[in-house]
This record gives structure tokens, C-alpha cells and sequence, in this order.
């Protein structure tokens, strides 16, 4: 049994996986500090600890010195490389590429030999195309919804409450204007950019949502989706189930 750690900029993910079935274990919002010691202590015991990390350092050492403490072994901590399980990426710096995007697209091949596009919303708005033979055209990062209604609160003055805000196509007050302008701007570059990733790839590719504000997202696009909420874990599995292949 190998217990699986996704370390995001605002959540912890976890999940067991025994070499067939993932077992998605919970998640947990953090500021920075995690009580891994706490959260390990009811897992039960596994032969190995993998991790997936876009986080601070210090909470990588923290989930490593838990991980000893609990099973004596450190947490193993994936990190993006020019290939591995049949994907190759498209950085020239491979190590850029965050370890999240990487194991999404890892998973998404494992999946099924298509070409797909890959659509995180989380902290970042994330968006990669991927061919089916599993070459990384490359992608893009913008803000999410929620940072650029952030950016809004916090350079522009007199916004008022913003809360209860919806999403409209034309907005008659600034709160729905707000959320409409941001949601809605997230949902033209992800069609936008499946529309250009079909160029390139010579065909439709899969639309596949992840992410905190997957759900929200899915809602507001024309274009067929799928959403994969534990899309990193999955990947993580497969690379740990084929670590010994990884090159």
C-alpha cells in the first residue's frame, strides 16, 4: 500500500492507492502549516510514501519528518523531468513545469492514448495540450476567478461587498460585474485555448477540468468536459506504480 500527498498552494490532498484502486483519503485547507503528525496518525500503515509538492519547503519537511516518525521512511517528493510514463515535455527547463501540471498530464495519458487538454483552476488558472502519443505541446497560466477578484479588492477602491455575487452574461450592478468578469474571462481562454490546441493537434482534443473551481468552470463552457478532481493523485500513482521505468 502506498499512501499519495498533494501538497497545493492552499490545500493538502491524500489518498491510498494498492496498486489497483485510488482511494482518495481527504483534503484539508492550510495556510502554510499543516499537524501532519495528527493527520498521519490515522492512516493506517503503507510500504511507501510518494508526495506531489507546489507548496512552501517547510511544509515538504514537515510532511517528510511526520512521514519518518510515523512509518520510518521519509515522504519520496516527484519532481517534473523531460520524460516519464510515456510523456515527454515540452520545457526546455523541464523542472519549471510544476510537479502538478506534470502528473496531470502523466494521468491523463495513463488514461487513454488521446489528445487532450488539460484545465486546472485553483490558485493559478492552468492549461496544457497534450497529444496522444504523449508529447507535451506546452500551455498556459493565467490568475483564477478568485485571484483576479482578489487583485480587484485590492488595488481598485469603493468596489463595496462583492459577496452573493452571480454570473451573468451582462451584469446591471458591480458585484455580479465582477464575478461575471472573472469567471467568465476563465472560460473564453480555456475555449480559446482548446481551440487552438485542436490546430495543433490535427484533431478535438478531450476537455478535462480540475482543480478547486473545476465544478464552477464546467458550468460556464460551451465545449464538452469531463472533470477529474483527484487528476494529480491519479498521476502520482502511476508514476509511483512505474517509478522503476521512470526516466
Amino acid at each position: 500500500m502506498k499512501a499519495l500527498f498533494d501538497l497545493g498552494n492552499t490545500r493538502v490532498k491524500w489518498a491510498l492507492f494498492d496498486g489497483m484502486e485510488l482511494r482518495p483519503g481527504g483534503a484539508l485547507p492550510h495556510g502554510g502549516n499543516v499537524d501532519f503528525v495528527s493527520l498521519l496518525k490515522d492512516i493506517p500503515d503503507v510500504a511507501e510514501i510518494w508526495a506531489a509538492s507546489v507548496a512552501a519547503p517547510g511544509l515538504d519537511a514537515a510532511l517528510s519528518e511526520a512521514a519518518q516518525s510515523r512509518w520510518g521512511a521519509p515522504a519520496r517528493f516527484v519532481r517534473s523531468t523531460a520524460q516519464a510514463c510515456g510523456v515527454r515535455n515540452a520545457y526546455a527547463q523541464p523542472q519549471r513545469l510544476g510537479v502538478d501540471r506534470w502528473l496531470a498530464l502523466i494521468a491523463t495519458h495513463a488514461h487513454g492514448a488521446v489528445p487532450a487538454v488539460i484545465a486546472s483552476c485553483g490558485t493559478a488558472l492552468t492549461l496544457d495540450a497534450l497529444a496522444a502519443d504523449g508529447t507535451h505541446l506546452g500551455g498556459l497560466i493565467a490568475p483564477s476567478p478568485d485571484v483576479m477578484r482578489a487583485a480587484l479588492v485590492g488595488n481598485t477602491a469603493r468596489l463595496g461587498d462583492l459577496d452573493g455575487a452571480a454570473v451573468v452574461e451582462i451584469a446591471d450592478n458591480t458585484a455580479d460585474a465582477v464575478a461575471s468578469g472573472t469567471w467568465l474571462a476563465a472560460a473564453a481562454l480555456v475555449e480559446r485555448f482548446v481551440a487552438q490546441a485542436a490546430r495543433r493537434l490535427g484533431a478535438s482534443p478531450a476537455l478535462i477540468l480540475s482543480g478547486g473551481g473545476a465544478g464552477r468552470l464546467g458550468g460556464l463552457l460551451a465545449v464538452p468536459h469531463r472533470i477529474d478532481a483527484e487528476l494529480v493523485l491519479r498521476g502520482l500513482a502511476h508514476y509511483a506504480d512505474n517509478a522503476v521505468a521512470v526516466g
